[in-house]
């Protein structure tokens, strides 16, 4: 027969279940209330610098070019051909020298037709001269005859008067006798002005005659000038360069030809970052590094606009040239702004505008990590950053770009 059996009471076993079951739940709840993981950086990864104070020299960078101080262009003063090459670049030339035969036969053409106006023209002032002096020789005796008809008639007007006083003549032969003397003295004095005019008109003609005879004299010696132009000679001595025609090349008028410059005259052309030449003024001192020995120079032009992003800037070059530094050699200069004394400051960090705040890595004590903390900068040089406060003196931070860790405040360095 069936036995009935009475219900087990709890043991130690189900206790343990039901703590070990609370204890997970409330590891869970602590867990998920704790802060994620400091990322981590490597340490050779990233660039530390400590803080300092001292004398710091104030400089902007920019990478520029060897030009030279005076370059006079050659031109071509017409079209032209090639013919012949007598240098070429990078050839030293003396005042003078013909560095190429260039032709053209319109302009030949052109040059004999501007000298055989001129030479017409010249032929027309002679006769112009010539017929005006003719002219007033004519006209002076015309007024000759006209002075004799006036006086004849005069005196036979007043002896016809003497003629009618004694009944000797007709009241009729004494009236034509005195309007044959008022005709002849109107003669005289129409012939009289008209020589005046004729004479007063002389030089106005000759005057303009002579002035169409200069302008064409011009016209003809410009016209001489660019046939003679043909024949490309050097301005000035020094060493020629960018010579690259090529015999039977057609030259349109106003090319450039060719460059002469002085090789012992350079100036450093400076691009300077539009951010930093602000503070850059004539006379500053600078160096010019020409990757084969340093010189030292001064400011001695700005560019008053900034072109994509830069600023030109001219450095006057003092004392002789390294070897090698030549025309276009690409150089670094470096400019002195000022000297900042007795400030705090440590390496440029990555970004960070000059006189404002950034967020940097600060290490603790035992290096092993870093925190960020605000710091406001002051005047920026090229490797160094003035510190106006955030840090101390012997403090160390991270001047590597870390925008990849924005989101944390703290980093582990490994």
């Amino acid at each position: 027969m069936d036995i009935a059996r009475a219900p087990r009471k709890k043991t130690g076993r189900n206790v343990a279940i039901g703590v070990g079951a609370v204890g997970l739940v409330a590891a869970t709840i602590a867990l998920s209330s704790l802060d994620p993981a400091a990322p981590a950086v490597q340490r050779v990864a990233i660039l530390i610098d400590s803080v300092r104070q001292g004398d710091v020299v104030r400089e902007v960078r920019g990478p520029g070019t060897l030009v030279p101080e005076q370059i006079r262009f050659i031109t071509a003063q017409a079209s032209a051909r090639v013919d012949r090459k007598s240098v070429e670049s990078g050839d030293r030339v003396g005042a003078g020298q013909v560095l190429l035969e260039m032709s053209n036969p319109d302009l030949q053409i052109q040059t004999m037709q501007a000298e055989q106006q001129v030479r017409q023209a010249q032929i027309e002032l002679l006769n112009l001269r010539t017929n005006l002096r003719s002219a007033i020789l004519t006209q002076e005796g015309t007024v000759a005859q006209a002075r004799t008809q006036q006086i004849n008639t005069a005196q036979e007007a007043l002896a016809a008067d003497s003629l009618r006083r004694r009944n000797l003549i007709s009241s009729f032969e004494l009236n034509n006798r005195k309007a044959q003397a008022e005709e002849a003295e109107i003669r005289y004095r129409v012939e009289r002005e008209r020589l005046d005019l004729l004479k007063a008109s002389i030089d106005s003609q000759i005057a303009t005659q002579t002035g169409q005879v200069a302008q064409l004299e011009a016209i003809a010696e410009r016209q001489r000038n660019r046939l003679g132009s043909l024949s490309v000679r050097a301005p000035e001595s020094g060493v020629l360069q960018d010579l690259t025609l090529q015999l039977g090349q057609w030259v349109p008028e106003g090319t450039t030809l060719a460059k002469v410059v002085q090789p012992g005259r350079l100036k450093a052309v400076l691009r300077i970052p539009e951010s930093q030449a602000k503070d850059v003024v004539l006379g500053q001192p600078a160096t010019i590094d020409t990757r084969n020995g340093i010189v030292k120079g001064r400011v001695i032009r700005k560019d008053p606009a900034a072109i994509q992003g830069t600023v030109t800037v001219d450095v006057s070059l003092d004392g002789p040239l390294p070897a090698g530094a030549v025309p276009d050699l690409s150089v670094d200069g470096t400019i002195q702004i000022e000297k900042l004394v007795h400030v705090i400051y440590t390496g440029r960090p990555a970004f960070g505008a000059a006189n404002g705040q950034i967020g940097l890595f600060k290490l603790t004590e035992d290096g092993d990590a870093a925190i960020r903390v605000p710091v406001t900068l002051g005047r920026t040089s090229v490797n160094t950053v003035e510190i106006l406060g955030g840090l101390a003196v012997g403090d160390k931070v991270i001047l590597s770009d870390m925008t990849q860790y924005a989101a944390a405040d703290r980093v582990r360095i490994k």
